[in-house]
């Protein structure tokens, strides 16, 4: 098990986690969202390839939409 940091709260995680898994599981699979992780932002486009590592700082924001 790994520990990571998700805008701001401590959470558990198996060892062999990706962002992409980690994204589905907080049911965020499809949304418009930015990702940075350790003080990066992270592209889409490498979701599926990042595994989370132990001691990860991860800030997740969605898109809202308003006018």
């Amino acid at each position: 098990m790994i520990t990571v940091n998700i805008n701001g709260s401590s959470h558990r995680l198996p060892d062999s986690t990706c962002v992409a898994a980690l994204l589905e599981e907080m049911g965020l699979t499809g949304k418009r969202i930015a990702l940075e992780r350790n003080g990066e932002i992270l592209p889409r486009s490498l979701f599926a390839s990042q595994q989370l590592e132990d001691g990860d700082t991860l800030e997740v924001v969605t898109a809202v939409g308003g006018g």
